[in-house]
């Protein structure tokens, strides 16, 4: 659990000094979203692993549950056109 809020707050960080307010510093500029977006998947991955999740169903089940409850939700949303 430690490695992945570890994971998560790396890609937090970029998120936030490259779209965010926070100004980048320059030894952060190099650093990959997606890479670091990868590990946190990974390290999601070996979590479900561990505990014996199958991701794949809890992944279909959550996205029907979204689906059902959003389905209109972002009809109207300016910020999304």
């Amino acid at each position: 659990m430690a490695m992945l809020t570890e994971e998560v707050g790396e890609v937090a960080r970029i998120i936030a000094r490259r779209y965010g307010e926070q100004s980048e510093k320059e030894s952060d500029k190099s650093k990959d979203l997606g890479e670091e977006l990868a590990d946190v998947l990974f390290v999601t991955l070996c979590l479900a692993n561990q505990t014996g999740v199958n991701l794949q169903d809890a992944f279909d089940k959550k996205m029907k549950i979204k689906t059902d409850r959003d389905k209109d939700r972002h009809q109207n949303n300016e910020k999304l056109k």
